[in-house]
C-alpha cells in the first residue's frame, strides 16, 4: 500500500517540477550570494594597510557590480592599530570612503589601552572605528560563523 502511494505521488512531483522550471525566470525565487570577509591588521606598515584596503575596495566593487551581497570587516591590533588611531592612521582618508560605503573596522580595545599606558596618553579612534574588546577574540568569532580570513 505505502509503496503504491509513493509510485502515484512520483508523477505529481515531477509535473510541478517542469512547471517551476517552465516558469519565466523572474517568478522564479532567485538566490542571492552573501560574501563576509575579515581582513586582519596587525602590521604597523602603510603599504600592507594599503594593500588590505585595496583589496577590501576591490572585493566590494566586484560583488556589487555582480549584484551579490558583501560584509568586509577590519580587525586591527597590535602594531596594526596605528591604522585605526585618530592621531597615527597614515589611511584616515580611505577608512572614512570604505565606511560610507559599508565596509566596517574594529579596533582591539586591549591593544588602545596598553598602548594608551606605554604612551601615557590616551589614544582615541577615528570616528568610523568601532572598538571590540579583543581583535583576535572577534577575528575568531567571525570565522566561526562562516566568515573568510584575509591576512594581506
Amino acid at each position: 500500500m505505502r509503496r503504491r502511494q509513493i509510485v502515484l505521488a512520483l508523477p505529481i512531483v515531477a509535473a510541478s517540477q517542469i512547471a517551476f522550471a517552465q516558469q519565466p525566470h523572474s517568478q522564479q525565487s532567485t538566490w542571492v550570494k552573501q560574501h563576509r570577509v575579515v581582513i586582519q591588521v596587525d602590521q604597523d606598515d602603510p603599504k600592507t594597510m594599503n594593500l588590505a584596503l585595496n583589496n577590501a575596495a576591490n572585493m566590494r566593487e566586484y560583488w556589487d557590480k555582480k549584484g551579490e551581497k558583501n560584509q568586509i570587516e577590519f580587525v586591527a591590533f597590535g602594531p596594526g592599530l596605528q591604522m585605526m588611531r585618530s592621531d597615527t592612521s597614515p589611511v584616515r582618508d580611505r577608512i572614512a570612503e570604505l565606511s560610507k560605503k559599508g565596509v566596517v573596522f574594529s579596533g582591539c580595545g586591549n591593544t588602545r589601552m596598553n598602548q594608551s599606558k606605554a604612551e601615557n596618553k590616551p589614544i582615541d579612534f577615528l570616528g568610523e572605528v568601532r572598538e571590540v574588546p579583543t581583535g583576535v577574540a572577534r577575528i575568531t568569532e567571525l570565522q566561526e560563523q562562516g566568515w573568510t580570513y584575509l591576512r594581506p
